[in-house]
């Protein structure tokens, strides 16, 4: 399956989220990148592959759980990048500078990591999601100075509309000590 495209969408509701991820696994050729309850006590959903199979999924989703869904999105052509970095799995050799963006919602830490990978010559090093963290989102990503500081502007500008935005901090140089939990 060719995976370009994700959609996601967020509940207030398990059992309809759950309800819902089923449906959208029924309705179309996607495959459920992640389906689990996240904090504060919602669901969430990632789907993943062509993009006329994701739009159905989406779709269906929320026709399967009206009034529960409280955010959603779909990324036509992700970049390879942000799978790895939401799995926790993305292959890091080395930090240069830092960069760290904070959403308030899950699903936007996801599109602000889409945009800074696409916007410059960066590496994901995670997507952190909603879990632990009640409910936000971390996005972390490595690479020059310049490029840190074009990526991070381009995720808090992909997602600035929403008002979810909470802080992006750039670390030129990390300490050996705090780069060791960064990879």
């Amino acid at each position: 399956m060719i995976a370009s495209a994700i959609g996601a969408l967020e509940f207030n509701s398990i059992a309809r989220g759950i309800f819902a991820a089923d449906a959208m696994a029924k309705a179309a050729a996607v495959e459920l990148f992640a389906s689990k309850s996240i904090c504060p006590g919602k669901y969430m959903t990632l789907v993943h592959g062509e993009v006329s199979s994701v739009e159905a999924a989406i779709a269906t989703g929320k026709a399967a759980a009206p009034g529960a869904v409280v955010d959603e999105f779909i990324i036509p052509n992700a970049h390879p990048q942000v799978f790895p970095a939401l799995t926790g799995t993305a292959a890091i050799a080395a930090l240069a500078a830092v960069g760290v963006l904070e959403s308030y919602s899950a699903l936007t830490g996801i599109l602000a990591g889409d945009a800074a990978a696409k916007a410059a010559a960066v590496d994901l090093i995670e997507i952190r999601l909603a879990n632990g963290i009640g409910g936000k989102a971390v996005l972390t990503l490595t690479g020059s100075v310049a490029d840190v500081e074009a990526a991070i502007q381009a995720g808090e500008a992909a997602i600035a509309h929403t008002g979810l935005f909470v802080a992006a901090v750039i670390i030129p140089a990390p300490h050996g000590d705090v780069q060791k939990f960064l990879v």
